[in-house]
């Protein structure tokens, strides 16, 4: 799947989450794809696994690509706007509207970086799956 035609929204948590469900489909559906799409032994003269291998390979890298760049830029954001709000804070202690809108943002922060986390655990699984059925039918360029 390829990256949805609007990033997901750095300021709203919840909204960003959604987007990465959705972009997260091609690794939740590895195994039914494989299965699906590589043949048993009594059918492999009817498709070609190395090309749907290939294929996967090439869908996967992209979708991964995708949402690390997606997280990481919301990441930076979110880290700018905590490091605004300090200096802000810096020059007024005693607005607590302003600690207040920290503290959000600091949790915002945290959340954000959990989900490099998560992407790292989903990727791990995907790869494994796909090396499991794919290794006899494609070598990727570079090691998973």
């Amino acid at each position: 799947m390829a990256a949805p035609s609007e990033w997901p929204s750095c300021r709203d948590f919840s909204e960003f989450q959604e987007v990465l469900r959705l972009m997260r489909q091609i690794d939740d559906r590895i195994i039914h794809e494989l299965n699906t799409s590589l043949p048993t032994a009594s059918f492999a003269v009817k498709i070609d696994a190395s090309a749907r291998c290939k294929e996967l390979y090439h869908s996967l890298k992209e979708a991964h690509t995708s949402r690390d760049k997606a997280i990481k830029t919301c990441i930076n954001q979110s880290s700018s706007a905590v490091n605004r709000l300090r200096e802000e804070r810096n020059k007024d202690k005693d607005n607590l509207t302003l600690i207040k809108q920290l503290r959000k943002e600091q949790t915002n922060l945290k959340l954000m970086q959990s989900e490099l986390n998560v992407e790292e655990v989903i990727n791990d699984r995907s790869w494994k799956v796909f090396r499991d059925r794919c290794r006899i039918h494609y070598k990727p360029e570079t090691d998973l």
